[in-house]
């Protein structure tokens, strides 16, 4: 794509520099920075090229180990060069880190584009007027649901034939949901999501994208934010062996419609492991994401300390889901409602954990 100029004709003066872990050519971060000037995009060990710089943008988890080295060195060499930190987390770790690189301007992660344009226009000093914005297209959120959607579709539509269920295209589906989240923010991604009419696949990527905003909010390696959306996107895949009438029934379920429900975990661990491939972490999640501390959960009635932390971590992410999802009879519930609703579920969810959450759901 033909980068945006500046309404005079001319480019301004100098390059932007863009130190990114993420991928830049799926962001519409990028194509805004073009509007302004040019643009460099590097990772965080790449060393600037020759100056003049204009500005600098630093879209980088400070909290994750990586050789700073080329950025350290932009800022060395042009320490009044103005900048912008895009933060992952908000809290004193990743603010220290960013203040230690002399980040005045931090901002969240799901800061909309026009606000950080505006940001650094201003303290680069040009007039709002003077930059022309791109077209709108599709955002990056939404190509994001779509390619996670897609993921989630070609598993159930296999589980519900052969169960020949590949393990390497759930993999497709990780980046998607944890690149848009840590960009754009939960809130896009849930606004985005409630869209879906189909009320499984709404579902399933509600529960993924909580899951990648409070693995990020708790600081996870990106190999354990990994194998938590790993477990968030595959979780209900029991679902697909129940029957249309009930997954789909436009009212409350009853007593043995309730039941009938209620095996689809163990359902799906049974369809996982016959297709293999998958780890013992993931097979867990999927079937006991429903069992509850005080042993009142299923399929296995496990109590305490047999339910691990993962499963702990996705059984939240899913009860504030099926709160806040649009169902055929009922609006979604207020997400303080909800937040309220596993704060009330003391004995079950795990008070710490939920006390977490409740953190990465405000922010939406």
């Amino acid at each position: 794509m033909t980068p945006a100029v500046a309404k005079t004709g001319e480019m301004h003066a100098g390059t932007l520099v863009l130190y990114t872990d993420q991928q830049p050519d799926h962001s519409d971060l990028l194509p805004a920075l073009r509007c302004i000037a040019r643009c460099t995009v590097l990772r965080a060990a790449e060393m600037p090229p020759p100056g003049p710089h204009l500005a600098l943008v630093v879209d980088l988890d400070l909290l994750q180990p990586s050789p700073l080295i080329g950025l350290r060195a932009l800022i060395a060499n042009t320490p009044d060069l103005p900048r912008i930190f895009l933060m992952r987390s908000m809290g004193q770790r990743s603010l220290a880190a960013a203040r230690g690189l002399g980040g005045r301007i931090c901002l969240p992660a799901g800061t909309p584009i026009e606000t950080v344009v505006d940001a650094l226009r201003t303290q680069i000093g040009i007039p709002k007027a003077a930059i022309e914005r791109p077209a709108a297209g599709p955002s990056r959120v939404a190509r994001a649901a779509d390619a996670a959607g897609g993921v989630i579709a070609d598993l159930l539509d296999a589980a519900r034939g052969s169960g020949g269920i590949d393990p390497a295209r759930i993999e497709e589906g990780l980046e998607p949901v944890l690149g848009a989240v840590g960009a754009g923010g939960l809130a896009s991604w849930l606004a985005t999501v409630r869209a879906y009419d189909d009320a499984t696949y709404q579902h399933c990527l509600l529960v993924a994208g909580l899951s990648a905003a409070f693995a990020i909010d708790l600081g996870f390696s990106s190999a354990d934010r990994q194998q938590l959306v790993r477990a968030a996107l595959v979780h209900d895949v029991g679902k697909a062996r129940i029957p249309l009438a009930i997954l789909n029934k436009p009212s409350p379920l009853d007593a043995r419609e309730r039941a009938v429900m209620r095996e689809h975990s163990a359902v799906g661990h049974a369809i996982l492991l016959q297709a293999g491939g998958f780890d013992e972490t993931v097979l867990t999640v999927v079937r006991h994401h429903h069992e509850m501390l005080d042993g009142s959960g299923y399929p296995d009635g496990l109590r305490g300390e047999a339910i691990p932390d993962i499963v702990r971590l996705i059984t939240i992410c899913d009860v504030y889901a099926a709160l806040i999802e649009r169902r055929p009879y009922r609006a979604p519930m207020p997400a303080a409602d909800a937040l309220g609703i596993l704060d009330g579920m003391a004995g079950k969810l795990d008070p710490i954990l939920v006390r977490a959450f409740a953190r990465t759901a405000a922010g939406a």
